[in-house]
């Protein structure tokens, strides 16, 4: 069987390793972008050869399903596997890891309680001491599409007007550039998603763990809302010509099995709770998720990216 994967890790190639000796179904796959794979899916039509797609970031999944590029799947061990709201309400994908955006804060120079929401990022004595990666990233879509779900595009508006407000520079870089920005002194913090500042922690570089010495970790508004999640996923292309291959794909993906293994291997969290996280995000202690339909973060990307473009964060 053929996927069609935007994730680039080993730890992803170790599950389909074990795919493959658990059931004899080897799997191929092909790595792109999100992006080059709904344009590579659109023009292949009919005639493709992929049989799944993954993708990080539930928007990029959405605008597959939207661009009519997946079918909808529904099994007992997906249903059984996957929380409700982590998988798409038809069946076109399905969320087999969780990642949270976080706030990353320099430990010398701010106390962590100044920073407990993602509401404190707005506030004026914070002017010129924000780092920030670019509106057009698909994370930083869905974080501000989270918020017009829940608060409206007005909030959300004035929220990244707040923020970017605070600026210390104009956007660049990857979330790992944004928290070694903030440990260098250019900034006092930033957000990431939670597993870069783990992988900086565990590096085998001295210079990366010294980086993440000086560096805290909040999880935003657990007295509010709670952290903004959202996954890596998979789905079932709408012209798959192995689909009941692709569907025990699907199923192996949340298995315990599967979620067993990936979860110390890629310091992502495993989709259900009843799977214990690696000791890094263990140590980091549980905390509160934010609940809203997970389309709503592709539903409001344009809206979003509507709402960057207009406050001047490029």
């Amino acid at each position: 069987m053929n996927v069609y994967s935007a994730r680039h890790y080993d730890a992803d190639r170790r599950l389909y390793d074990a795919f493959e000796e658990a059931t004899g179904v080897e799997v191929r796959v092909l790595p792109a972008n999100a992006e080059q794979l709904l344009e590579r899916l659109r023009v292949e039509a009919e005639a493709t050869e992929a049989d799944v797609v993954v993708a990080a970031d539930a928007g990029n999944l959405w605008r597959i399903k939207e661009a009519g590029l997946l079918q909808n799947v529904t099994t007992s061990a997906l249903e059984q596997g996957v929380p409700q709201r982590l998988h798409d309400p038809d069946g076109a994908y399905w969320g087999f890891t969780k990642r949270a955006r976080v706030i990353i804060y320099r430990k010398d120079a701010i106390d962590p309680a100044a920073l407990s929401s993602f509401d404190d990022l707005t506030n004026p004595d914070l002017r010129g001491k924000i780092v920030m990666r670019s509106s057009t990233n698909t994370y930083q879509l869905s974080t501000l599409a989270s918020r017009i779900e829940r608060l409206g595009a007005a909030n959300a508006r004035a929220w990244a007007a707040g923020v970017r407000a605070n600026f210390a520079r104009d956007p660049q870089g990857s979330d790992t550039d944004q928290i070694k920005a903030v440990a260098a002194g250019e900034a006092v913090a930033t957000v990431c998603n939670h597993y870069y500042a783990i992988r900086l922690q565990n590096s085998a570089d001295p210079a990366d763990r010294a980086v993440a010495e000086k560096v805290g970790l909040i999880f935003p508004d657990q007295a509010g809302s709670g952290a903004h999640v959202n996954i890596s996923g998979a789905g079932v292309t709408a012209h798959a010509k192995r689909r009941d291959r692709a569907i025990m794909l699907l199923e192996y993906l949340v298995s315990d099995a599967a979620q067993t293994m990936l979860a110390p291997l890629n310091d992502e969290y495993p989709i259900r709770p009843s799977i214990a996280p690696s000791p890094a995000l263990a140590a980091l202690g549980a905390f509160r998720e934010e609940d809203i339909p997970l389309d709503a973060l592709g539903r409001h990307q344009a809206e979003a990216a509507s709402i960057f473009e207009e406050v001047g964060w490029r």
